[in-house]
């Protein structure tokens, strides 16, 4: 196939990165690479890399996921050190496109695709064609992010910072978890909960609850524990998670009526699918009173695809270079 039709793209979270060629004819991905952030001074750095190692320095087109809020030309990462001008990494590598978006952008670029085969439906709900959808998923942080599907055949990608916004504590043992993550932030947010270091604040937030002594533990060992089920606040701690989880992802489809479906992602949930579908997720996204038959209507599903972000961002370049070309 011809070289034009290829293009770079990669999702930058707050731990790896990830980089990828891309035939934008087909969305297909090779020559995938992951790369630890800590490993590299700065993203370009990173990019360049990736370029020399897979012999792509002649592909000069280049889309960017990343975890942060993407609103102008100067990027700075939420949890990570990484930032950079657009225009100033587009000079230094010579690039002839560089598109940078937030990386939920991207996730929610690739939900036409997942919904082809590369999801698992979650409870009940028929999705209806043409409708909004959202997506959030658990990693180093929380993402959340919505897709408005065009009547040009296009999608109009809407990043947002919901991960950020405050979280509502509903049962007397999250009124407890409230205080306890208050009392360390001050401002709680469901990334506080939602998260890998928020799996660890919310095990040692429940073993308060109970008061129980228990010893830190990481985000891994919390969710091995609880699939083992020999843990018992690492279970609780799971299932808090979960019940947490089915609540935001009812407000997300209530804040833009997202009959199109509700999409989980991220690092954390596909790989626990077995605990999602035993927990409370499904029944706390239904329960919103009286727009109860609202919600029960409205899709959810878990995002099986191996490199979401980096077929949205392919997705998404390829929907920009295609207006830019009809434009000119």
């Amino acid at each position: 196939m011809a070289e034009a039709k290829y293009a770079i793209v990669a999702d930058i979270g707050g731990t790896n990165a990830r980089f990828s060629r891309v035939n934008l004819q087909d969305l297909s991905l090779d020559k995938v690479q992951v790369f630890a952030c800590a490993d590299f001074a700065s993203l370009a750095d990173a990019l360049q890399h990736y370029r020399e190692q897979q012999q792509l320095q002649l592909l000069r087109d280049v889309a960017i996921a990343i975890a942060c809020p993407v609103q102008g030309d100067e990027v700075r990462m939420t949890n990570f050190h990484w930032q950079f001008s657009i225009q100033a990494m587009k000079q230094q590598l010579q690039l002839s496109t560089l598109l940078v978006m937030n990386d939920f952008t991207a996730v929610a670029m690739c939900l036409p695709v997942v919904q082809q085969g590369q999801s698992v439906q979650i409870g009940q709900g028929q999705p209806q064609q043409g409708k909004p959808m959202a997506v959030l998923g658990a990693g180093t942080g929380l993402g959340v992010g919505h897709l408005l599907p065009l009547t040009s055949g296009l999608y109009l990608p809407l990043p947002g910072e919901g991960g950020h916004t405050d979280w509502a504590p509903v049962t007397e043992q999250e009124w407890v978890i409230h205080q306890f993550l208050a009392a360390k932030y001050g401002h709680v947010s469901p990334e506080r909960l939602l998260s890998g270091p928020g799996l660890e604040d919310l095990y040692l937030a429940i073993a308060d609850y109970q008061q129980r002594e228990v010893e830190p533990l990481s985000a891994a060992a919390i969710t091995a524990a609880a699939e083992l089920g020999d843990d018992a606040v690492a279970v609780a701690t799971l299932d808090q998670f979960f019940a947490s989880l089915g609540s935001l992802a009812g407000d997300l489809a209530l804040t833009l009526s997202t009959a199109g479906g509700v999409f989980i992602g991220g690092g954390i949930v596909p790989r626990l699918l077995p605990l999602l579908e035993r927990s409370a997720f499904r029944n706390r996204f239904e329960q919103k009173g009286r727009f109860q038959a609202f919600n029960q209507a409205i899709p959810t599903y878990v995002i099986t695809a191996e490199q979401p972000g980096l077929t949205g961002a392919a997705l998404y370049l390829k929907q920009t270079m295609t207006q830019q070309t009809q434009s000119d």
